[in-house]
């Protein structure tokens, strides 16, 4: 995708378009409809979310006659006659459950429901194909345009079976020898109602709504561990699925059989030093793969080089990062997400405390780097504590691969660019996004210099991390791990718990 297709943005505010799922004030947020996956389809005229509680949710673009009409005022219109912007809207449309839990017996173990990964297929002919996936297993379905009914009951009865038979029913057509002509209205009476009578007796035909989706493939029995990524290819016919140590190859076609292309796991599991974190295929090259993991590598794979892809043939590491070394570097080192951008050559990577931008003809240090965590680099210890230093940000690229948005703590988003323009944005994901956090203290920690950013972390060191005197104080209860951008707006759709909150730049 090129800049020209999207519109270089001419303000950095970023406004509420929409929301589902937002709950009532005091009601209880349930742990099965906490959203755990977010994908606009490549058209962006569709977005999937999955949850919790192995449900897969469908919302559609409205395009109502006058779409540039119906969402902006007049007013709006007259400042902003050199240029109509207004955000894509959305409806529900379907949902479906994609995922059961289930229990491995053979290694006594439950497979909970949520689902981890949602990905769009390609659909040539226009039907909607979605991957989606908990721990282990992989299924396609194919999501109905309409809803369709079909029978579900239809009980004839025994005296009128069709319509033949309705016609040729002795009642219906003739008089009955045993029944006394008094007159033409007992008669008529007698003979129509009882026809009548036996018409009433045939049941209706029930309908009932049929399944939005129907599950045409399931890719099962693969994985020994929890799946991680699922990605699709660009050849249109194969994706891949990867978990802490394999990543498997399988076709769209073929749900019995799959390729193992990189094994990690050890043969002592005592010598395990790194798992896979997650993978992803280049958006064009359809031979070429990219998988992070749990150190900080980035390694691109050639798949034309050998079946087994043991050998990289890139290792992506910044070398920056080997200075100083405590028993946190290497959890926080491990990277979450990556994302290809559109033009193949650039990778985006997320780890616990920062996020960063590759050239994959660069090996030793990336493009760029933008700090999300760094003020609670003091607090790692506390984060540890309470497992918060494990969670999984993910990250997102704009369609022209310029800008870049991520998460955090207190539902906050971050967005940074490259190359010049719009400079680093944080806004909440909330119905106010503009509207001042408690503590300011990602944007003043960025604009500090070393020296005072050493002191504040000096002078704040021993204060609890959620209290609200602390500078750098933030919700751990609140976190923003996933979100999505439009393939070709600016509109970000970001998961607040069980809410989906979509903002635009307006």
């Amino acid at each position: 995708m090129t800049l020209s297709s999207i519109s270089t943005p001419h303000t950095t505010e970023w406004k509420f378009s929409q929301v589902f799922g937002e709950p009532a004030p005091g009601e209880d947020v349930q742990q099965t409809d906490i959203i755990s996956a977010i994908e606009f389809e490549k058209g962006g005229d569709y977005v999937a979310i999955g949850d919790h509680g192995g449900r897969v949710v469908i919302f559609e673009k409205r395009t109502p006659k006058d779409d540039s009409l119906e969402y902006i005022t007049r007013n709006e219109l007259e400042q902003n006659d050199f240029m109509i912007r207004h955000p894509p809207n959305y409806q529900y449309k379907t949902e479906f459950q994609s995922h059961e839990p289930e229990f491995d017996y053979l290694k006594s173990l439950e497979i909970e429901e949520k689902i981890k990964k949602v990905r769009w297929c390609m659909s040539p002919n226009g039907s909607l194909f979605i991957l989606s996936t908990n721990d282990r297993t992989v299924k396609l379905w194919k999501v109905k345009e309409s809803k369709v009914k079909k029978v579900k009951e239809m009980d004839l009865d025994p005296f009128v079976a069709s319509e033949n038979s309705l016609l040729a029913e002795k009642s219906f057509s003739s008089i009955p020898e045993t029944t006394p002509l008094s007159n033409g209205v007992e008669w008529a009476d007698k003979t129509f109602n009882g026809a009548y009578s036996s018409v009433s007796h045939t049941k209706v035909p029930k309908f009932e709504d049929s399944p939005p989706a129907r599950c045409r493939k399931a890719y099962a029995h693969a994985h020994d561990f929890n799946i991680n990524s699922i990605s699709n290819n660009s050849d249109g016919e194969t994706f891949l699925s990867a978990d802490d140590f394999r990543v498997n190859l399988w076709n769209l076609e073929i749900s019995d059989q799959c390729f193992n292309i990189i094994d990690m796991k050890p043969p002592n599991m005592e010598d395990l030093t790194e798992v896979i974190t997650s993978a992803e295929f280049h958006p064009f090259h359809c031979n070429l793969l990219a998988y992070s993991s749990s150190r900080g590598y980035i390694r691109l794979v050639d798949m034309r080089k050998s079946a087994i892809c043991d050998q990289s043939s890139r290792i992506l590491h910044d070398g920056a990062s080997n200075g100083s070394k405590s028993f946190f570097t290497e959890i926080v080192a491990s990277i979450s997400d990556l994302k290809f951008a559109s033009n193949g050559r650039h990778i985006l990577s997320r780890d616990y405390m920062s996020l960063k931008l590759w050239d994959i003809h660069m090996e030793n240090s990336p493009v760029a780097t933008y700090k999300i965590h760094e003020h609670l680099r003091p607090k790692l210890s506390d984060l540890y504590n309470n497992d918060a230093i494990f969670d999984k940000f993910a990250c997102c690229l704009r369609g022209d691969g310029l800008q870049f948005a991520t998460g955090s703590y207190s539902n906050q988003v971050h967005i940074f660019s490259h190359g010049g323009g719009v400079e680093d944005i944080t806004f909440e994901a909330s119905k106010n996004p503009n509207r001042k956090p408690l503590m300011h203290a990602n944007t003043r920690a960025r604009r500090r210099s070393l020296s005072n950013l050493t002191r504040a972390f000096s002078r704040h060191g021993q204060e609890n991390l959620n209290s609200e005197n602390n500078e750098y104080y933030c919700n751990l209860n609140a976190k923003l791990l996933h979100l999505a951008w439009h393939p070709n707006k600016d509109l970000i759709a970001c998961a607040a718990g069980s809410s989906l909150f979509m903002h635009y730049l307006w």
